[in-house]
C-alpha cells in the first residue's frame, strides 16, 4: 500500500504505482509529490546538495515487519522537465522516478553498486513497458 501525499497538482494514478509497488515488494511506502524548492530544501538538508533533484528515498533505519520501507519523495518540476524532454507522457515518467526511489529503499545504489540497480531498473521498466528514457539518462 501506497501512503500518498501530493503537494502539488499533478494528476497522478495511484492505482498503476501500487500495481508497480506490488511487483517489487510486499512492504508499504510513502509517497509525496513536491514541486522543486521543497525538494531543494530536503536534498540540501539530508544530502547537503544545494540543488533540486528528481527523487529522494529515505529507509526508514528499523526493520520491522509491521512498518513501512521507507519515504520516496519526487519533484513534480523534475516529471514535467523530463516528459517533455524525453517525449513521454508525465504519468510514465511518474512511473520511472517511482521505480528508481523504491529501488534505492530496497538498498540498490546506483552511486556504489556495480550496475545492479540499473539491471533492476531495466527489468522493470521492460515489465511494465515504460519507455527506456531513464535507462538511456543513467547509462
Amino acid at each position: 500500500m501506497i501512503d500518498f501525499e501530493n503537494q502539488t497538482d499533478l494528476n497522478v494514478d495511484i492505482n498503476e504505482l501500487e500495481s508497480i509497488l506490488s511487483s517489487i515488494t510486499t512492504k508499504d511506502i510513502e509517497l509525496i509529490i513536491v514541486d522543486n524548492p521543497t525538494i531543494k530544501k530536503l536534498n540540501k538538508e539530508y544530502r547537503q546538495k544545494d540543488e533540486a533533484t528528481d527523487v529522494l528515498s529515505f529507509p526508514f533505519e528499523q526493520e520491522f515487519s509491521h512498518l513501512p520501507l521507507g519515504t520516496v519523495i519526487i519533484s513534480k518540476d523534475f516529471i514535467q522537465e523530463k516528459a517533455k524532454e524525453y517525449n513521454h507522457s508525465n504519468a510514465d515518467e511518474l512511473k520511472l522516478l517511482f521505480i528508481h526511489g523504491i529501488l534505492h529503499l530496497l538498498g540498490f545504489d546506483h552511486e556504489v553498486d556495480m550496475g545492479e540497480h540499473r539491471k533492476k531498473e531495466e527489468e522493470l521498466i521492460k515489465k511494465f513497458n515504460l519507455p527506456s528514457s531513464l535507462i538511456v539518462r543513467n547509462s
